[in-house]
Formats: structure tokens, C-alpha cells, sequence
């Protein structure tokens, strides 16, 4: 498959430059997905997506446009290549628009060290409704749950990136997935929560039942919730929600929010963002990550970086017509799907584990809340200010005494990250590793 894919993107490239483009890159990407979803005992859903599509990008001076294409042959190719090349020609210009330097490219990976993908054999149908139907049974076993939604999944992309610079390179990824939502109550009182495992190798994938059982128990935990009181209180993020705090920082000090001056940390480089002690680390390259990778869109090699050091701001996530922007080197940092051009993303982001535990944290806190589930948001791009509706568990005395729902939480970003206390729970295999977060002093408005 990866010698198909290479043929192809090298057939757009030799087409791009019949039809007078001076630089281009093509991508194609070969991906298959099979999910398998049951609900009240009865399948209801077996779906299965597979295709190749390829995309190209033509660069004219400092004009580019992309195109996608679906089908393989060569007039479509030599289509695709000539409406690009007109397409560029009417762009409007961008200086920093630009392919790598060859002295900028990977030259060589180890795929088999990232361990991106799984050689054993894709799982059938059956055996997907079989972990459906496992979850199901792992959470209507428990007392109290009436209903349960459960899902199985497994998924298979193979990618391949060549440029008119000389790049050419492919890598895959797989995955299997398991999830469930339970429900307990009925009608007004109905309460629901989940549980979800994804694992790259189907042998590290966690008991289905096990998972269901998890969803169970924690729906059965929200029966009764109630609207807490209004007021400032610590809230301690639980670590399933926690990255979406840290997620925040991430898109604040993205390049393209920089380069177009916005950014609610645009002018905090260098500058302390987080308690000392605390750093956020992206390692493109830690194995068996769901978001690793050899190299990025543009070709650049993948690395390890800080973003946060010591809770200091040292640097933007950055591609490379950002870092020609903003006069800093790419951060290998471009992602980009058939129809786009390369954009700056992060991967794989560790935040510094604290010493303590989650119980520990809800014991400190005293009175307050722990939050399990995020709704909807309201954040202030530019200021920063933050404003999402929660749900989960009123704190007194240090002990959880009872679930809570329909409140909304409000702050700013800025002071926020500058309170946050970590727990030491970051699950291991996950792409993004945050771990629970205790925030003083965020409004509560409840009852």
C-alpha cells in the first residue's frame, strides 16, 4: 500500500509540473474504518468507510492553492493539476507561502520505534459488536441502569507526503476503540455518563465489560444532582476534562493566532504562565502515541520541544509560513488534511505531574467542586476570559457529598493557569497527558 501511495503522489507531482507549476507538494492517504454501535440490546448501527484520496498543492511566487482528488487516473490527475495552477494564479499573494529547504527535510525514521501501527489482523464485524455487546452487558450488570449506548471501533490510515523539494515519505497508524453511556433514573431524573479505551495494539485495548462497568458506576454516581450554591469556590478539574484547560493555552500560543495578533498570550513570551515548576512538553516522537510521527506535513523531522519551561512561555507551535511570519524557525509543528495547506498543530503534550493524588486534592480543597463533565463554552479569544456550563460533585470537608448539575463556571485563562495545582493521574497511553487540575477561586453560579 505505501508503494501505491508514493506512486501516486509522485504522478500528481510530474502533473502539477505539466501544467506549469513551479513548486508543489501532494499528500494521499489510504484509510478504513469499521464501527459497530448497540443500543438497547439491538445493533444499531454497522458502518464501514474506506477510500483513497489524494491532495495537491501548487505554489506560484507566493500564490498556492490546493485541490483534492478521488479519482486515480490520469486525466483526473492532469485536471486536478491544471484547475490548481489556475487557482493560484488568482490567489491572492503570501510572502511566507513556500515549500522547505531540502536542507530542512527528514532524511531518514525509524517508523518501527514510534510504533504507530498494529501487524495483526483487522478485527471483522463481529468481533467489534462482540466488544459492543461486552460493554453493554459490563454496565447493565450493575443495580440502576436502564440503558446503555455502546460502540466498538477499529481504524487504519496509511499517509503519504512527496514535494517537488525532494521530500517523499509515508508512514500508518492504526487504532481499536471501545466506548459505552450509561443511563439510570427516568424522565427529568434520567442521569448518564461514559467510559471509552483506545489503544493503537488491539492487545493493550482494556476489558470491554470492564469499561461498560466504569460507565455504569459513574452514571449511578450522578443520581440525584442538584444545582450547587453561587460563589467562589476552588474547582478541581477531573483528568478525564482537565486537557481543555491546557488546551486552551495551546491554541492561545498557536502560530496562526500569533502571526494575525490575536491570541490572549500574544505578548507573554518569555514570560510566566503557568506556577513555577510546571512545563509543557511535545514529543512528536514518543512511542505508541496516538499522535506521533516521523516528520510533519511540510517534511520538517519530528521532535521533542518545550512550550512551557519552569512555567515560562518559550515558544509558539509554528509551521513554516508562520515561523517566516513571525521570524522564528518551524517548530516541525504543519499538519494538513487533502483540501488544505499545512497549518501549525501540537501532538503529543505531557504538563508536569504534581506529587499528589486526586483524593488528595479534593481532601485539600475543602469545600468546592469537582467537575466530570464540560458544556458548551464561552471563551474570550483575545482576553481570555472563560465562561462553561458542568456538571459533577459538591465537596465539603474535604469528602465528595453529593452530584451537582446545571451550573456554569467563569474566570480568565491568564489566572487561572497561574492557580492550577496538578494531581498525579495522567493516564500513560494518551496522546495528551494532563492530569486532574485544582483551580482556586473560580466563580460558581449554581442555585
Amino acid at each position: 500500500m505505501s508503494e501505491m501511495l508514493e506512486t501516486l503522489t509522485t504522478r500528481l507531482l510530474e502533473a502539477a509540473r505539466k501544467a506549469g507549476a513551479p513548486a508543489a507538494d501532494a499528500v494521499a492517504i489510504d484509510q478504513s474504518a469499521t464501527g459497530i454501535d448497540i443500543r438497547s440490546g439491538a445493533l444499531e448501527q454497522a458502518e464501514r468507510a474506506e477510500g483513497i484520496e489524494v491532495g495537491l498543492r501548487v505554489l506560484i511566487g507566493g500564490r498556492q492553492a490546493c485541490v483534492s482528488v478521488s479519482d486515480m487516473s490520469a486525466q483526473s490527475f492532469a485536471m486536478a493539476a491544471e484547475r490548481a495552477v489556475a487557482m493560484a494564479r488568482e490567489a491572492p499573494e503570501d510572502p511566507f507561502a513556500g515549500l522547505a529547504d531540502p536542507d530542512q527535510l527528514a532524511r531518514s525514521w525509524d517508523l518501527a520505534a514510534l510504533e504507530m501501527a498494529d501487524s495483526s489482523a483487522e478485527p471483522s464485524p463481529a468481533e467489534l459488536e462482540a466488544d459492543a455487546r461486552a460493554a453493554e452487558a459490563g454496565a447493565l450488570a450493575l443495580s440502576g441502569i436502564v440503558q446503555v449506548e455502546a460502540s466498538a471501533s477499529y481504524s487504519h490510515r496509511a499517509v503519504h507526503l512527496a514535494a517537488t523539494n525532494g521530500f517523499s515519505g509515508g508512514y500508518m497508524r492504526t487504532s481499536r476503540s471501545v466506548s459505552a453511556v450509561a443511563f439510570t433514573g427516568e424522565g427529568t431524573g434520567m442521569e448518564r455518563d461514559w467510559a471509552a479505551e483506545s489503544r493503537i495494539f488491539q492487545a493493550d485495548l482494556p476489558d470491554p465489560s470492564g469499561v461498560g462497568a466504569l460507565a455504569g458506576e459513574r452514571a449511578l454516581l450522578r443520581m440525584g444532582a442538584r444545582r450547587p450554591r453561587t460563589g467562589a469556590f476552588p474547582v478541581l478539574f477531573d483528568e478525564r476534562i482537565a486537557s481543555s484547560l491546557i488546551g486552551h493555552l495551546l491554541q492561545a500560543v498557536n502560530g496562526a493566532a500569533v502571526a494575525r495578533g490575536s491570541g490572549w498570550l500574544r505578548d507573554r513570551l518569555g514570560e510566566q504562565v503557568l506556577p513555577a515548576g510546571l512545563s509543557i512538553i511535545e514529543d512528536q516522537t514518543r512511542p505508541r502515541a496516538t499522535s506521533s510521527r516521523p516528520f510533519d506535513a511540510e517534511g520538517l523531522a519530528s521532535r521533542r520541544r518545550d512550550i512551557v519551561r519552569d512555567g515560562v512561555l518559550t515558544g509558539w507551535t509554528l509551521d513554516l509560513a508562520t515561523g517566516r511570519k513571525l521570524g522564528m524557525d518551524s517548530t516541525a509543528s504543519a499538519s494538513r488534511g487533502p483540501m488544505s495547506p499545512p497549518s501549525p498543530a501540537t501532538s503529543n503534550v505531557d504538563l508536569t505531574p504534581g506529587s499528589h493524588s486526586k483524593a488528595d486534592l479534593i481532601a485539600q480543597m475543602g469545600t468546592g467542586l469537582l467537575v466530570t463533565s464540560l458544556i458548551g463554552a464561552s471563551i474570550n479569544s483575545t482576553t481570555g476570559d472563560y465562561s462553561r456550563g458542568a456538571s459533577g460533585f459538591w465537596v465539603e470537608n474535604g469528602q465528595i457529598a453529593y452530584p451537582v448539575n446545571e451550573l456554569t463556571i467563569a474566570g480568565n485563562l491568564r489566572d487561572m493557569l497561574m492557580r492550577i495545582t496538578p494531581a498525579n493521574d495522567a493516564r500513560p497511553h494518551l496522546s495528551t497527558r494532563v492530569p486532574s487540575l485544582l483551580v482556586e477561586g473560580l466563580t460558581l453560579a449554581g442555585s
